[in-house]
């Protein structure tokens, strides 16, 4: 949400659950702007016990909003057919493979080609850019697979979206974030128009900043969550690395970290053939040069490796002897 940062405008969500993400939206907008009630709260669900519950979560908490006329499945019977947000989020069910109907084919939400019908990754993304305004941003939660796959028509409309600068963040999450899934999952943030940062997207390695809560839970920490919105809103706000502008130091100014963040141009996404995964383009991270060179630190390793196996030998002697003195043979 940080990322997002939705102070004011339409907030839209097609697979909204209990709404635990728009009321998390309009909390950040109040808590970030001088007034109240600056979003206006927009989502979708198809489950009518999910419906109801969200319905209830953000009547109870006093938020103005427009869940449609009833339960309804946002590909087949979208209830905001004219919504065009500010602001679009959604963490849909991974992989879904049923999500297809034949009244969908040539659907206009299709622009970067049409979704497969065995997974509806694609759809959600072509659906969200559809209902942003101009001006608008999404951030999307997907499975892992999303930024590689290259199976029936993904890897083909990940290029036409690529191509035409709608991506503009792309984050790598730790294993074990989430209590529904332990699929490895990313972050997509799209834009309808790009305004800076042309021809550009930025990559987030954040797979070694999640803290292990439990044996089976990770986490991040407020200090990681500020970290990335951080590294974000300095990227946009900087010049172009483009030319090598932007590399100076500054509270707001944006830097490459290996290992961690990187600012990418669309000419070297094409040469990897449009994968989107940021393991793929931060490199590795930093390590401290002590200035020893090569051939004097290996000579002292071989010699610590020499005085511990000697050690070892010696050891081993001595707990033969003791074995031996008490009647065992070898």
């Amino acid at each position: 949400m940080s990322v997002l940062a939705p102070q004011r405008g339409q907030v839209y969500d097609p697979c909204c659950g209990v709404a635990s993400t728009l009321a998390l939206a309009s909390e950040y907008s109040k808590s970030h702007s001088n007034k109240s009630g600056e979003v206006s709260i927009y989502g979708q669900e198809a489950n009518p016990t999910t419906w109801r519950l969200a319905v209830m979560n953000l009547a109870i908490r006093g938020i103005d909003f427009n869940l449609g006329k009833e339960p309804a499945d946002s590909f087949v019977r979208d209830q905001h057919p004219d919504l065009r947000a500010d602001y679009a989020v959604a963490g849909p069910p991974f992989n879904i493979s049923d999500w297809w109907h034949g009244s969908l084919e040539g659907d206009p939400r299709w622009v970067y080609g049409t979704p497969p019908q065995g997974n509806a990754n694609y759809a959600w993304l072509q659906h969200m850019l559809y209902h942003l305004k101009p001006t608008g941003r999404a951030g999307i939660v997907l499975a892992n697979g999303s930024m590689s796959s290259s199976q029936n028509s993904e890897g083909e409309i990940r290029r036409a979206m690529v191509e035409a600068d709608k991506v503009e963040v792309m984050v790598a999450l730790p294993g074990q974030l989430f209590f529904n899934t332990q699929i490895p999952a990313c972050l997509w943030f799209l834009v309808k128009e790009k305004r800076a940062r042309q021809s550009e997207v930025l990559f987030i390695d954040a797979r070694k900043l999640g803290s292990m809560i439990s044996r089976v839970q990770c986490e991040f920490t407020d200090d990681v969550i500020e970290r990335i919105a951080g590294t974000v809103e300095a990227w946009r706000g900087s010049p172009s690395t483009l030319a090598g502008e932007g590399r100076g130091e500054g509270a707001n100014t944006y830097a490459d970290i290996p290992g961690y963040c990187r600012s990418v141009t669309l000419a070297e996404i094409a040469e990897h053939g449009h994968v989107l995964t940021p393991g793929r383009y931060v490199g590795a991270e930093a390590v401290e040069d002590d200035d020893e060179a090569f051939a004097d630190k290996m000579q002292k390793l071989t010699e610590t490796l020499g005085e511990q196996m000697a050690k070892g030998a010696e050891l081993d002697q001595l707990i033969r002897q003791k074995l031996g003195s008490l009647g065992y043979e070898f």
